[in-house]
């Protein structure tokens, strides 16, 4: 996504690339090489954000958030809130959920990727 991201957050994004989290190194592992039927980024720039897991095909951005977050959750609204605006679907987990529960997790960003078609009510066509 050219020209969307400003060039003071790309020195970040190496760094942060190199020293991410034991919950988002987990992730990652299981969100790499298209596991989930798409293309996923990591520390990708867009803007003056650095998003933790993006897949661009289908406007999905994954954030993993640690205890700095509690304070914090106003300008993660607000992050939340701009990227809904630009057209992505922002997934939120806690470390220790992506640690604990890593299956749960990766079944919920399936979910989302692969959403249920609706199923006709049962009661069609009933007098």
């Amino acid at each position: 996504m050219q020209g969307q991201t400003n060039t003071f957050v790309r020195p970040a994004v190496k760094s942060l690339r190199k020293t991410m989290t034991d919950a988002e190194q987990k992730l990652w592992q299981r969100l790499r090489r298209e596991q989930l039927g798409c293309k996923f980024r990591r520390q990708h720039p867009f803007d003056t954000y650095v998003l933790d897991f993006v897949c661009l095909e289908r406007k999905l951005v994954i954030e993993v958030d640690g205890s700095q977050h509690v304070e914090n959750h106003q300008y993660d609204e607000i992050r939340s809130a701009k990227l809904s605006i630009a057209g992505f679907t922002v997934l939120r987990f806690w470390n220790n959920e992506v640690l604990t529960e890593t299956d749960a997790v990766v079944q919920m960003i399936w979910n989302v990727l692969n959403p249920s078609p609706p199923q006709p009510s049962p009661y069609a066509g009933c007098p």
